[in-house]
């Protein structure tokens, strides 16, 4: 971090107290204290994001939405330099961002209790809820294509084409029941051409971890990790959530026994989610709340898969076959998920009805 950037802000770094915080992947952070004041500065990842100034933008004008139509409603948006930008561009091509820091909050990593999964999944229904009015258009796209089940299943059949021969012959069970399942993709490109379907103001990380929660009462904040907010639909974060809350282990597990649908953890998602958005929900729209999880897992496993016969091209690896393993444990998550299936179609339709507007 060049000491420069904390100029920008008013700030003299030689008066701060500036370390490493979090754990993120993607974006570098700090924490900054200077006297009772607490900060997190950013910078960039622009390998992932190529152009910052439009995640930037987009930031500025959901913060001005918020501000002017939800004013009580914790949006934490960058703050501005004293030259009244919302980012400091130093080092040649490097961007920076400083946020102010949120007192007694935290984040979490697992979903351990029912509870967390129904208080995240209301912060990201409420935030797309909220945004209902505002014209998803006006956003910039950060990450073209990032959802697109359409084009990742095309990357998945250009490597087995043209990818690793010896890893495709390794991953040959796993590649048919992926092929197998290719009615998710056609499922996805009918919601593409139904106007039912609306293209809302969407998270698209709907993770845990970029939820902030309150130390007081562990009740959920708001949204955090805001450079991934374009137009989508509501399936995105669904699914997500479906993906990385439901199974009490994540893709990086290799025991694919451990992995098993809390039906629990569902019931709190729809509770938590369709607490916000049933009403802004159509009945079509609807109907794909389940299937918004095979949409995800299914998605990520791909996306494993074809970066194992790539040769890890994208996904870091701290060991051989970890891409594999990977696929494996995402495969074997929709296998689980598709054999509950109807019972979770239940658990939705049962809310659905008890919960009509």
């Amino acid at each position: 971090m060049p000491a420069s950037v904390l100029s920008h802000y008013g700030l003299d770094e030689r008066n701060c107290s500036v370390t490493p915080f979090g754990n993120g992947l993607i974006n570098h952070t700090w924490k900054i204290i200077s006297g009772e004041k607490e900060f997190l500065l950013q910078r960039i990842n622009q390998l992932i994001f190529l152009h910052p100034p439009d995640i930037m933008s987009n930031l500025k004008l959901l913060d001005e939405y918020f501000k002017s139509h939800f004013p009580d409603y914790l949006f934490v948006a960058p703050l501005n330099t004293t030259a009244g930008q919302n980012f400091v561009k130093e080092e040649g091509e490097n961007y920076y961002r400083l946020f102010q820091f949120v007192t007694n909050s935290y984040t979490c990593n697992t979903v351990s209790e029912p509870s967390l999964a129904y208080e995240a999944s209301r912060q990201f229904g409420r935030f797309t809820r909220l945004l209902t009015a505002f014209d998803p258009s006006r956003l910039k796209i950060s990450l073209p294509d990032f959802h697109n089940l359409s084009l990742r299943q095309r990357q998945f059949e250009s490597a087995l084409l043209n990818g690793n021969k010896k890893r495709i012959e390794e991953s040959a069970q796993t590649i048919v029941f992926l092929k197998d399942q290719a009615g998710i993709v056609n499922e996805f490109e009918k919601i593409e051409a139904n106007d039912s379907l609306q293209v809302r103001v969407i998270h698209h990380d709907a993770k845990i971890n970029n939820v902030l929660f309150d130390r007081r009462n562990q009740a959920g904040l708001c949204l955090v990790d805001l450079d991934t907010v374009m137009p989508g639909y509501y399936i995105s974060d669904v699914g997500d959530m479906l993906r990385t809350y439901i199974s009490p282990v994540d893709e990086e597990e290799p025991d694919f026994s451990l992995i098993r649908i809390r039906e629990e953890y569902f019931h709190e998602i729809v509770r938590g989610y369709l607490g916000e958005m049933n009403s802004q929900l159509t009945e079509m729209e609807k109907k794909y709340f389940t299937y918004a999880g095979k949409f995800a897992i299914y998605m990520q496993a791909l996306r494993f898969l074809t970066d194992y016969i790539n040769d890890d091209i994208y996904y870091g690896v701290k060991y051989e076959g970890q891409n594999l393993t990977r696929a494996n444990n995402q495969s074997t998550l929709l296998k689980r998920f598709i054999e509950t299936e109807n019972r979770l179609q239940e658990i939705l339709e049962s809310f659905l009805k008890n919960n009509s507007i």
